[in-house]
């Protein structure tokens, strides 16, 4: 399953693209379509680096001894980092956006009225390196796992924002971006909150292996493999989406319910109670969790 690696990538491209626009309309505002050609420099130069820092982590990452502790002390310690890095992006954009576009046509004035053009290059860089290495270090645990299907995600995603992007630069279509960006916010919290839980996990066996990292205390909380296998067909989906574990340590569920605590609590102040609530029961129905009554004639 790609779902995970297909959101995110999916999210952050659209907003490097969202971005991109923004600066390229503004060049076109200012009569110095010129110039457009420094912030395509800067973005494709922005996409190469952050693809190349992916691989270079991916490559390292193939050079860790299997039968030690290293690859776990990587996922755990790449998890956990992601998930900081990610949240605090999510909240940063939230109570940013609105000021995103001002921020970027200052820079571009400013820029300007310095004659340094190679600056037009580097607003653009900047903008889409910052979305791309969200992307790097969220994706980088999924990579190690499973590289084949975290391609697959980005592949896709990246192709759908290209679609999408030239859809809504030529008016042909008009996304609600608060509405995107709200209801992807929020499930990408979902699954950090399961990224969490995976890299306790992994940093629980590294102390269980060496005596340093995250020790478990109790090593089973409950146990409920026998019902819900974690490596059977609905075990793996809820697995590498929500970070099911079918017997977690005692770390392992007081870190899961201290990031909802913490993370929740400010979604909710963010967006308002009613706003999450309705966005959560609208991307429930989405993915079919919940279900319109039917009414019987």
């Amino acid at each position: 399953m790609a779902v995970v690696q297909f959101l995110l990538t999916f999210r952050e491209g659209l907003e490097a693209a969202l971005i991109v626009g923004i600066i390229g309309a503004y060049l076109v505002k200012v009569g110095r379509t010129d110039l457009s050609r420094f912030v395509y420099a800067g973005s494709v130069l922005a996409v190469v680096t952050s693809v190349a820092i992916g691989v270079g982590v991916y490559l390292w990452a193939g050079t860790l001894d299997e039968g030690s502790w290293e690859p776990a002390a990587f996922e755990g310690v790449a998890a956990l980092t992601a998930v900081a890095v990610l949240t605090y992006m999510i909240f940063w954009m939230a109570k940013n956006s609105r000021k995103l576009k001002g921020e970027l046509e200052q820079k571009i004035d400013l820029t300007l009225s310095r004659g340094q053009l190679l600056g037009i290059a580097l607003v653009s860089f900047v903008a889409v390196f910052r979305e791309g290495v969200e992307t790097v270090l969220f994706l980088s645990p999924y990579a190690v796992v499973d590289v084949t299907a975290t391609a697959v995600g980005i592949l896709v995603a990246i192709a759908l924002v290209l679609v999408l992007a030239y859809l809504m630069f030529r008016g042909a279509y008009r996304l609600d971006l608060r509405k995107f960006f709200t209801y992807t916010s929020l499930l990408l919290i979902v699954f950090a909150a399961g990224l969490v839980a995976v890299g306790v996990h992994e940093l629980n066996e590294v102390h269980e292996m060496t005596g340093v990292g995250i020790p478990a205390v109790i090593d089973h909380v409950w146990d409920i493999n026998p019902i819900l296998d974690e490596k059977g067909v609905a075990g793996s989906l809820l697995a590498s989406l929500l970070g099911y574990n079918g017997n977690p340590s005692l770390t392992e569920v007081a870190a899961y319910l201290a990031y909802w605590a913490v993370a929740g609590t400010y979604a909710l102040w963010i967006y308002g109670p009613g706003r999450v609530r309705a966005s959560m029961l609208r991307i429930a129905r989405t993915l079919r969790l919940v279900r319109r009554p039917v009414v019987q004639g």
